[in-house]
């Protein structure tokens, strides 16, 4: 279950992405265009401390761009290659955000996900003195079952990132593959991550996992 709280983020998510995707070496759209969200779901944190989300974007009118990332309360140290910024959280105080990718918390939940079939996270939204479920704009499932698998890669260290499309975490037990630029249809083989949003029928692979 993932906890979010409905407050004030300065600057938000999209305006700091604004300053840091056209920059890296897969992005595709103009790079003057604003960003626009597509779709999003959360994961969990078995221990509860770092927030995940897989994020789509799109600029102007660009692809769609698959940047999953995670927030965390202080700085992950030897991640500062992976940090996208600060936001100052009206509830939660700073949150230091990192390009998931070269964060072992995401390896380690994503693989996990993939060889047991997991699937996004239920969002709980706490609004005042209400807690309310949020349908999940993004669906995710891996495609795995459960009790499949050796276990993931540990959750500190470990992990060694290849930029680039698709982009590459290299763990103990395999590698991860982040497709940024999502568009192709899972033919029902390997080792994925599929999602399925507004306008897609057909689950699109965001991420493979390769022994």
């Amino acid at each position: 279950m993932a906890l979010l709280h409905r407050a004030e983020i300065r600057p938000t998510k999209l305006e700091l992405l604004g300053g840091w995707l056209p920059y890296r070496s897969w992005f595709a759209g103009p790079r003057d265009a604003g960003l626009s969200r597509v779709a999003a779901a959360r994961f969990d944190d078995p221990a509860g401390a770092v927030g995940i989300e897989v994020l789509l974007v799109r600029a102007g009118d660009g692809p769609v761009l698959h940047v999953p990332l995670t927030y965390r309360g202080a700085p992950l140290a030897g991640a500062g290659a992976f940090l996208v910024g600060t936001t100052e959280h009206g509830v939660l105080g700073t949150r230091w955000v990192y390009d998931a990718a070269g964060d072992p918390v995401f390896a380690a939940v994503l693989a996990e996900v993939i060889r047991t079939g997991g699937a996004q996270a239920i969002e709980k939204l706490v609004e005042d003195d209400r807690v309310v479920v949020r349908e999940p704009s993004l669906l995710l499932r891996g495609s795995g079952g459960p009790g499949t698998g050796a276990a993931g890669p540990g959750r500190a260290g470990g992990i060694e990132v290849t930029d680039g499309d698709p982009t590459v975490i290299g763990t103990r037990s395999g590698s991860l593959h982040l497709v940024r630029t999502p568009s192709a249809p899972h033919t029902g083989s390997g080792a994925v991550l599929t999602g399925r949003w507004s306008g897609v029928d057909t689950p699109v692979v965001l991420a493979r996992l390769a022994g």
